[in-house]
């Protein structure tokens, strides 16, 4: 009878608590919205790079390892010498090792020099391997494979040919225009940095290098791309390497035998490790992103508080007629509450469903286009827990209405 009578009294003022439900429902979204993308994000830029156990460079801070090496920002200190490269690679716990070899680029893009094997090994997300949308990994000196992002934004397609230019800078005037390469395959979307880079053999990045000395293309000099491939293209120094480990046990003994090699100075960091550091400086983000959804909610609530407190004039007949049949005050306390309780509770089974419909619509287009990977379910405990503060609020928030409904029904005479 309690809840019947609650029920039809928000029937009988269907357009103004229709209203409410409808702001309840969006601010819930949006603070259910912003806490499960933002776990979902904290996981997946930690999964920026998976099944790499350990990404060796030159000495720096592990920061602008991380950096350079996974998101093609900045610079390295110093490069690593290729013999250095063949001995840990030679190491019994390493598993597979990658070179990776930058300096280069094209219109503002950055390129990688590696092996084939880092499209066999390289991961991202949830140990998700790189896919070709067309074509296959290089396999001559002039080969190049782009990332998505690159070949979208560019409109390059397979067997186009572009040029290099020498160094970073989106504008060069160091073109090496004397040996173009030749798109062979393309990659899908990632969500990563591979979408914003043209990779190319090692050798690929020797070849273009032959006749230059210092960042500076020698006069009079020119080896065609024909007689390349009795060049011999060796490197003589790489940027980074990328180790997998035949065992998780050994990777704090070999990431310590690496940061003391004794031939040159070098350091080995945790991808994962790096990544939770580098998104702890982002902690200030989460907070404000926080705080505008709690702000959201709470207008919400004051709105559903105002709604009931303005019903109560209108209500007078009603009070009058509870009162008249021996209701006491405390039931109107309680039937307000209860009113409130029912709008929010709806408001939360609302907001649940459009936002995990949301997510199962638009979940392949997210993970594509920024690389966040977001579960359908987000019925985890701190939801859950968010879900519960929110009904403690709106009882909190309609306590003031509940209790002017209290106070008038004292007034009343039974």
């Amino acid at each position: 009878m309690f809840m019947n009578l609650a029920y039809k009294s928000l029937l009988n003022r269907k357009g103004s608590v229709l209203l409410t439900l409808m702001a309840m429902t969006v601010s819930i979204c949006v603070l259910l919205g912003v806490e499960h993308i933002r776990h979902q994000a904290k996981d997946s830029f930690g999964n920026t790079v998976s099944g790499v156990d350990l990404i060796v460079g030159a000495r720096t801070g592990s920061l602008n390892l991380l950096l350079y090496s996974v998101f093609r920002i900045g610079n390295p200190s110093n490069n690593i010498h290729w013999h250095t490269y063949q001995t840990l690679a030679s190491n019994p716990n390493i598993k597979w090792a990658i070179p990776i070899s930058l300096g280069d680029s094209h219109k503002g893009y950055r390129v990688m020099g590696t092996t084939p094997e880092y499209f066999e090994h390289f991961s991202y997300g949830d140990r998700r391997p790189l896919k070709f949308t067309q074509g296959k990994a290089f396999s001559d000196v002039l080969d190049l494979v782009l990332g998505a992002e690159v070949a979208k934004i560019l409109g390059y397609h397979l067997g186009d040919e572009l040029v290099l230019a020498h160094g970073i800078a989106r504008t060069s005037f160091s073109i090496h225009d004397d040996k173009p390469f030749k798109v062979v395959g393309i990659l899908e979307p990632t969500g990563t940095p591979v979408d914003q880079t043209l990779h190319v053999s090692l050798q690929g990045i020797e070849a273009i290098h032959i006749d230059w000395q210092q960042g500076v293309k020698m006069p009079g000099k020119t080896t065609l791309p024909s007689d390349l491939r009795h060049q011999d293209l060796t490197p003589e120094s790489i940027t980074g390497i990328m180790l997998g480990l035949k065992s998780k046990m050994a990777t704090f003994k070999v990431q310590r035998d690496i940061n003391n090699y004794a031939k040159e100075p070098l350091m080995a960091i945790l991808p994962g490790v790096a990544l939770a550091e580098l998104w702890q400086m982002m902690a200030m983000l989460e907070n404000v992103l926080r705080f505008i959804s709690a702000l959201v909610l709470g207008a919400a609530l004051l709105g559903l508080s105002a709604m009931l407190l303005a019903s109560i004039r209108e209500r007078e007949h009603e009070i009058t007629l509870l009162r008249s049949i021996g209701a006491p005050p405390g039931f109107l306390f309680m039937l307000i509450e209860l009113e409130a309780l029912l709008i929010t509770l709806l408001a939360s089974i609302m907001a649940t469903a459009i936002l995990s419909g949301s997510i199962m619509l638009l979940g392949n287009i997210i993970a594509a286009e920024f690389g966040i990977f977001i579960s359908a379910n987000i019925l985890y405990p701190s939801n859950l827990y968010l879900l519960g503060i929110v009904i403690i609020s709106s009882m909190f928030a309609c306590a003031i209405p509940a209790y002017i409904a209290f106070l008038k029904a004292s007034l009343k005479k039974s």
